[in-house]
């Protein structure tokens, strides 16, 4: 299937990325800061699942940024969508194939440490992936990664201490801490805000972990970052909506888009 994928792609454009990118929930903007070289639908894509969530384009965008060759997700698969932890990921290694030595993982997130705000980005150091099936079940294609992955460096050292000094250089404020995946599409209850925290997550959100799974496995080197678009349940005492998400993300995106192109001048 990756083969056939990779083919899929290859009679459309023979541009080569160094760096992928995932744009989360409402930070699809940041594509139109690209100098567009190739634009390819998922569904041009053979076996490839199509986006379905709201303000998820879904597609590829292939183009230079920083200085960088990138190919972007405009548009992630998220498990709620119906699809398998696998079906997920197949961008994740699609990009891999393609060329990529590193990705950016974004997206919009509720905030549970008590010191975060909304605008907040957080520097995800460490993930809790416990309440996802992981994308790795079953059996193991030797060739792309080990059966066993170690995850003690999910998130690159490296590129985190360079998006710190880059954040700082940038005087962009930039928060640190844990995220957890959760299924969706429902948020989280307090009970399970409460939960979390113990477990010392600082965010949660409904992508990204298993991404970071299998980025990990096939090589990638991976670095990710969340926009606090909410407070999650439970610290205020209004309901959840996705509207808040969005307005949320859109009010941050210069800060979010300076941020991420400064990485990837950077890496």
């Amino acid at each position: 299937m990756l083969n056939n994928q990779v083919n899929a792609v290859r009679r459309l454009t023979d541009f080569v990325p160094e760096i992928g990118i995932v744009l989360g929930s409402g930070l699809g903007a940041l594509a139109d800061k690209t100098e567009i070289v190739c634009k390819i639908g998922y569904e041009e894509i053979e076996g490839m699942p199509v986006s379905t969530a709201p303000s998820h384009e879904g597609c590829f965008i292939f183009g230079w940024l920083g200085g960088k060759r990138v190919v972007m997700m405009k548009g992630r698969l998220h498990l709620y969508e119906g699809y398998t932890p696998q079906q997920v990921v197949m961008p994740i290694r699609l990009m891999k194939a393609l060329g990529a030595s590193t990705v950016i993982l974004t997206n919009a997130a509720g905030g549970i440490n008590r010191s975060f705000q909304v605008g907040d980005l957080m520097l995800i150091k460490d993930h809790i992936s416990c309440f996802v099936p992981s994308p790795l079940i079953g059996r193991n294609d030797d060739t792309v990664g080990t059966r066993f992955p170690d995850m003690s460096n999910a998130f690159d050292r490296e590129l985190r201490t360079m998006i710190k000094q880059v954040a700082a250089a940038n005087q962009i404020p930039l928060k640190e801490g844990v995220y957890a995946q959760l299924t969706g599409p429902q948020f989280e209850s307090p009970a399970e805000i409460k939960l979390l925290s113990t477990l010392g997550a600082d965010a949660v959100g409904m992508s990204t972990v298993i991404e970071s799974i299998a980025a990990g496995h096939c090589g990638l080197k991976v670095c990710g970052v969340s926009l606090i678009t909410n407070l999650a349940c439970g610290l205020l005492d209004k309901p959840l909506s996705g509207e808040e998400v969005n307005e949320a993300a859109g009010i941050a995106a210069p800060r979010f888009e300076k941020l991420i192109t400064e990485i990837i001048r950077n890496i």
